[in-house]
């Protein structure tokens, strides 16, 4: 699996503790690639920055990509391709995961596997500094996990200018090399050429690429919407999922609506969620209700609510995606799958009218 982070990478160390709990010596916008692979004994590789010309071309040639291969290119094209080819082959979907407060890189690494395998979706982790527990703890960990959260939002807007990059780049190669088969086919029939072009694109890209926010890293992705590079306003995903949102539910219009998604903006709910509740009580005039827990005030025009308040298996979990809550709410497991590949959900909700919400049946 691949991560990008703005992490500082440590190869002094073993296995994930790799991945360290500081920025990148080089400042918090700084990303670098990293590959994790196995788990009772991880292997975490920091990726070289420059690809190799020869393997430049290489992808060049194999994915009909539209680039200089006398230029200099990094290790993303890599990725993207390496991401794209394995999605078409296997009909799975890309899932760009920006995880919460207290995380480690095990924690997020098990969190993307679960996803992965509940979900058939392939994750790609953006993983920020969150503290991980260690000397700090309580209030003291969660303030300064907030303070690494608002310093990494340019590294998330980075990240997403890249990913929106390789995105276009691979759709456009595709749409392109099958409109060279539909011209060889039909070079008589202009009409013909286009049916097979739509007929071609919706076998072999239907892929979609969804951005899901859980807990903190929604606070990553506000302020990423308010800064003055803002990539992350681009339309980039099909899907904004924002789980679990820890961040005010005060005012959050201002910032949700700058989102833009070609299908939907999703805030989900749980007005149980203990983790949410908890975070309220810290001190600070920050921590008002918590848009991840609080029910009213849904005003924004661009996003659907969803409440998970009081359903089987949701209890006052954190995290309703999981495996805990897939394995016992099917219907939950079935709308977070269509979630993820950015499908109708409307046949699975039910409107509240009353909040603004909708209620999965």
């Amino acid at each position: 699996m691949y991560f990008v982070t703005n992490r500082a990478f440590d190869d002094n160390q073993s296995g994930y503790k790799k991945l360290t709990k500081h920025p990148n010596a080089l400042g918090p916008n700084e990303l670098s690639a990293v590959s994790i692979t196995g788990v009772t004994k991880p292997s975490v590789e920091l990726l070289d920055d420059v690809l190799p010309k020869s393997e430049v071309a290489a992808l060049k040639a194999k994915y009909h990509l539209s680039i200089d291969e006398n230029q200099q290119h990094f290790v993303p094209l890599r990725i993207a391709c390496e991401t794209f080819d394995q999605a078409t082959k296997n009909c799975k979907n890309v899932l760009i995961y920006v995880h919460g407060y207290n995380n480690d890189i095990k924690d997020i690494y098990s969190s993307a596997r679960e996803l992965e395998r509940l979900y058939n979706v392939i994750v790609t982790p953006f993983s920020w500094p969150a503290n991980g527990g260690g000397a700090m703890s309580g209030t003291l960990s969660y303030l300064a996990d907030k303070r690494d959260a608002r310093a990494s939002e340019d590294a998330l807007n980075r990240f997403i200018d890249i990913v929106g990059h390789y995105y276009a780049l691979l759709t456009e190669a595709m749409r392109d090399r099958i409109a060279i088969i539909a011209k060889n086919k039909h070079s008589d029939n202009l009409t013909k050429q286009r049916e097979l072009v739509a007929k071609l694109l919706e076998k072999e890209c239907s892929l979609s690429v969804s951005l899901l926010c859980h807990s903190m890293g929604n606070y990553v992705l506000k302020h990423a919407l308010n800064s003055s590079l803002a990539e992350s306003r681009n339309l980039v995903f099909d899907n904004v999922i924002l789980a679990a949102a820890d961040a005010n539910n005060l005012n959050h219009k201002a910032w949700v609506e700058k989102i833009r998604a070609r299908k939907g903006v999703y805030v989900l709910i749980n007005a149980n969620d203990y983790a949410l509740s908890w975070s309220r009580r810290k001190p600070g005039e920050e921590q008002r209700a918590r848009l991840g827990h609080y029910l009213r005030n849904l005003t924004a025009k661009n996003t659907y609510y969803i409440d998970f308040t009081g359903l089987k298996g949701v209890a006052n979990s954190h995290s309703y995606f999981d495996k805990k809550t897939a394995s016992k709410n099917l219907a939950i497991k079935r709308l977070f799958s269509k979630l993820f590949a950015a499908e109708n959900l409307l046949t699975n909700l039910v409107y509240q009218s009353h909040n603004n919400t909708y209620k999965p049946k």
